[in-house]
């Protein structure tokens, strides 16, 4: 009988929901179309969190930011949306539960990021535009939560890991192919290589910033003697692809951090001591300190513009006389620091820059693409933004991040208990490396299309501490 009346009930809303449509059709309102679509997401919202957030991923590279003239507030559908909709339930189920998992929270990555979420709270308190920083970081906890504090425990699943790079890639191929396409149009020359990948991606540097991100995770594979040819070989297609996207993105920064990215590799490869790398680091900035007006006298008699010449593009890097990208970076750069320098404690409030900075530039510093009106971007770093924007402990609260991550990645790579998971730990580190790197000259984790991979990233990490590696007894036995 309860089958029974199981099946009138089906028969019934769905008559019901054919009655309504035909009669919203007859007044030219389709909205009530989208209501099947809606019941799924709210089913995956209940009962399979993990398939959305994996379907999010999907969706981030080929999602579109939509900005209101009037309010100025920009939002990327349909992304962002779904990712608050994330947020909303994991605080209900937070409360429902009395808690979260101890062994996350207590990992000190995650320490890092509570600590540096607390302080951007407070900050949000004492910031200049308040409104701005409760909606700065309100988007950062949509990012976090579903791809890190939540990806932890969907990346148990290694399978899943192979997924999330996958879906992401496959939305992000079709948005490079759709650029090379466009690009050709232009003949592959350097002014439209800003704009063809629009209205996916807002410029070049973004685009190939993420890129750069996922080259390590597709070379780990296609090499890796693990797999069978075929599975190398889709893997290969993809780093060529990947290859040519990078490279006529024209994206100076992405191929310095792809750079980076190789030259920690080879550090890890060579086994070499971690007091041998500092102590390296430190004789290089001793050296660049004692010789630095010899080298300053050297970039400023660089007048290389940037060029479809990959040489000539390279050599542009260190022009800082007249290459109009670089001296402007240098112009947000000072700003940032006259900014600390105001305010060196709270600063100006999570993501104020771009709307206070404008009075603290100086006229010999500004460039052809300089502006007042706080449309053209951020502070160009991850280390100097916040400091300009939460003041010191903003930027050490970030770097403490960093250095949880790497030492994390590290550990991982070290105590793998499976070749395969060495071999994801070493991609997804190097991967990270190149956005550490990328990040002292651009910032884009403001975005979707750079936090979800940079937040998944450190997410896999950690999963694959807590859940896929020894002991220290164990690797020390």
């Amino acid at each position: 009988m309860i089958e029974k009346y199981k099946v009138y009930i089906v028969y019934a809303v769905s008559l019901a929901f054919i009655v309504l449509n035909c009669y919203l059709i007859i007044l030219d309102k389709y909205y009530g179309l989208l209501a099947p679509l809606l019941l799924i997401f709210l089913f995956l919202y209940i009962f399979s969190l993990d398939k959305l957030i994996l379907l999010i991923t999907f969706l981030t590279p080929i999602a579109i930011n939509y900005k209101d003239p009037d309010l100025g507030v920009g939002i990327s559908l349909p992304t962002e949306p779904l990712l608050l909709g994330v947020l909303v339930v994991f605080i209900l189920k937070l409360f429902y539960d009395g808690g979260f998992n101890r062994k996350i929270v207590s990992h000190p990555v995650s320490i890092a990021i509570i600590i540096n979420l607390i302080w951007l709270g407070l900050t949000m308190f004492t910031s200049e535009i308040p409104l701005v920083s409760v909606k700065f970081l309100i988007a950062r906890l949509w990012f976090i939560i579903p791809f890190y504090f939540i990806g932890i425990l969907v990346f148990k699943k290694v399978k899943n890991i192979k997924l999330f790079n996958w879906l992401y890639i496959v939305a992000l191929l079709m948005i490079i192919i759709y650029t090379i396409f466009n690009h050709a149009g232009f003949g592959f020359d350097k002014p439209s290589s800003n704009m063809v990948m629009k209205p996916f991606y807002n410029d070049h540097t973004a685009y190939g910033a993420v890129i750069a991100m996922f080259l390590p995770f597709f070379l780990g594979f296609s090499i890796s003697k693990n797999y069978n040819n075929s599975q190398r070989l889709a893997n290969f297609i993809v780093l060529f692809i990947l290859i040519l996207g990078i490279i006529f993105s024209y994206s100076r920064a992405a191929w310095i951090s792809v750079a980076f990215a190789l030259m920690v590799y080879g550090i890890i490869a060579m086994k070499i001591k971690f007091r041998w790398v500092m102590a390296g680091f430190f004789v290089l900035a001793g050296l660049f300190y004692i010789f630095s007006f010899q080298l300053i006298d050297r970039l400023e008699r660089n007048k290389q513009d940037s060029s479809t010449n990959f040489t000539e593009h390279i050599q542009s890097m260190s022009n800082i006389s007249s290459d109009a990208s670089n001296l402007e970076r240098i112009n947000r750069w000072n700003s940032a620091l006259r900014l600390f320098e105001e305010r060196p404690f709270w600063g100006w409030g999570p993501g104020t820059y771009q709307f206070v900075y404008a009075p603290f530039q100086r006229s010999k510093e500004k460039t052809i693409i300089s502006t007042n009106a706080g449309d053209m971007g951020n502070a160009h770093s991850e280390y100097i933004g916040p400091l300009s924007e939460s003041g010191i402990l903003g930027m050490l609260t970030f770097i403490a991040i960093v250095i949880a991550v790497s030492i994390t990645g590290l550990r991982v790579y070290k105590r793998a208990e499976s070749k395969e998971v060495k071999l994801i730990s070493l991609v997804i580190l190097l991967g990270l490396m190149s956005y550490f790197a990328h990040g002292l000259l651009n910032n884009f984790l403001d975005t979707d299309k750079a936090s979800v991979p940079f937040w998944g990233f450190i997410g896999i990490l950690v999963s694959l501490d807590l859940y896929h590696t020894r002991k220290k007894e164990e690797v020390s036995e």
